[in-house]
């Protein structure tokens, strides 16, 4: 979904727009990794636990496509969170983080 499709005062089109952020899995994990600097693709694949290359790969694209993710040039080039990207990785992304952690007891119970 892009906002441009979202109609005025549609029942949670932005709610949705922003969700879409953070439906993939490794997505959310990686904008959270890079929220400390820029890092090479080699270092996050060592910095998140579980992530496959190909995984990785697919997730920094989808990053990179909606414009929160930069990839710098060279051999091995690292990537970053652009304005955008580090907006929504220190505001709702961390806030998501944060109420998480708060919750954790609770949420793990509820599984």
């Amino acid at each position: 979904m892009r906002a441009d499709d979202c109609v005025p005062f549609g029942a949670d089109c932005h709610v949705r727009l922003g969700a879409g952020l953070i439906s993939h899995r490794w997505d959310p994990v990686v904008l959270a990794v890079l929220r400390a600097g820029p890092a090479r693709r080699r270092d996050l694949l060592r910095s998140i636990g579980g992530v496959s290359d190909k995984s990785l790969h697919e997730s920094l694209g989808r990053l990179g496509g909606l414009g929160l993710v930069a990839r710098g040039d060279g051999a091995e080039p690292a990537y970053e969170l652009t304005e955008l990207g580090r907006s929504f990785a220190t505001g709702p992304l961390l806030a998501l983080a944060q109420w998480a952690e708060e919750h954790a007891a609770e949420l793990a119970g509820a599984a």
